[in-house]
């Protein structure tokens, strides 16, 4: 691809991102990590206390798309049917005919996924892995656009059903938010107080807003165009590695990690550090990229030993440790 298109494709994301910092004040790592997951094609699970704009922000992402957004808030009540859509008989003609749930739409928040009961935890994860639905004896194919980002509080662990490892281990980053500081708190009611006056105007996306979806699959593919030296895949190899035979770099290490991260993880490091590297207009991955994403990608595909639990460790401690053990090639 020549370099004048290559260019424009950076800048209509940059324009999205900066169209998502300025509705979304204070939580620019949200922003900048929901932009890698969709343009490394995957998926996200952000867990924060409730009020810190993760609907509001994949509201902005979808509108600065061309998608159609949906919400679904889970409850213990819910059933697979629910997302999935099913079939409704018609008794003029003795038909079946299949209504579409909500599962069919380009870009999803699952609120409080953990509050679901497991079977209808897997309907969602069937269309994040396999990108499609089945519904009896039929399967539908999903959007090649399909953005998933879930949410669960970490507050309220009562009467939830905790996502199991291997379902924990679909989502491409996990992201972990916290309460804006005391600036970003006066802009948000600025901000808010702004739009309230501003309601009937409409939404006010910019010009080049909504990216069309042929345009992200560019970019994808653009993206997997980059560079990865044979060291950096070294490097992430290792990291990987660390967290499988941790008593090769560290008896620490070895006391704190109980299971370590699948080949997934590998993978996502190398499509998420692409992504990195292009939104900085390079052509090709460094270390740094890789370590800047280390604890979105590893933090949910670490099992910790009962010992560094009881020890106050927490998974972001034992991926500081991570970092420091294992050497750059």
């Amino acid at each position: 691809m020549p370099d004048s298109e290559a260019n424009d494709l950076r800048e209509q994301f940059l324009l999205l991102r900066e169209f998502m910092n300025s509705r979304i004040l204070g939580q620019q790592r949200l922003v900048s990590r929901m932009l890698v997951a969709l343009l490394a094609d995957g998926h996200i699970l952000v867990e924060s206390p409730p009020g810190l704009a993760k609907t509001r922000a994949v509201k902005t992402l979808a509108s600065g798309l061309e998608g159609d957004f949906q919400r679904i808030q889970f409850t213990p009540d819910l059933l697979p049917s629910d997302l999935t859509g099913t079939d409704i008989y018609r008794p003029h003609d003795s038909s079946f005919v299949f209504q579409h749930g909500p599962l069919f739409h380009h870009v999803i928040v699952a609120d409080e996924i953990n509050r679901a009961p497991a079977k209808v935890q897997s309907a969602l994860l069937e269309s994040m892995e396999e990108r499609q639905i089945t519904v009896g004896k039929k399967t539908y194919p999903l959007s090649g656009l399909y953005f998933v980002m879930a949410t669960q509080n970490p507050i309220e662990q009562e009467g939830t059903y905790p996502l199991p490892e291997s379902q924990l281990d679909r989502f491409l980053l996990k992201v972990k938010i916290d309460y804006p500081r005391v600036d970003s708190e006066i802009q948000i009611m600025q901000l808010v107080r702004q739009e309230a006056q501003m309601e009937q105007q409409g939404p006010g996306i910019p010009e080049g807003l909504p990216i069309p979806q042929q345009t992200i699959f560019d970019a994808r593919q653009e993206i997997l165009d980059l560079y990865v030296s044979e060291p950096v895949e070294q490097y992430i190899a290792q990291l990987v590695d660390a967290t499988r035979y941790p008593e090769s770099y560290s008896t620490e290490l070895a006391s704190w990690i109980q299971y370590g991260a699948s080949p997934r993880a590998s993978l996502a490091f190398d499509r998420c550090s692409r992504v990195l590297a292009w939104f900085e207009g390079r052509d090709f991955v460094s270390p740094e990229d890789v370590q800047q994403l280390a604890h979105e990608i590893l933090r949910h595909r670490i099992l910790l030993t009962y010992q560094a639990e009881a020890d106050g460790i927490s998974a972001d401690d034992v991926i500081d440790e991570l970092l420091a053990k294992v050497p750059v090639i």
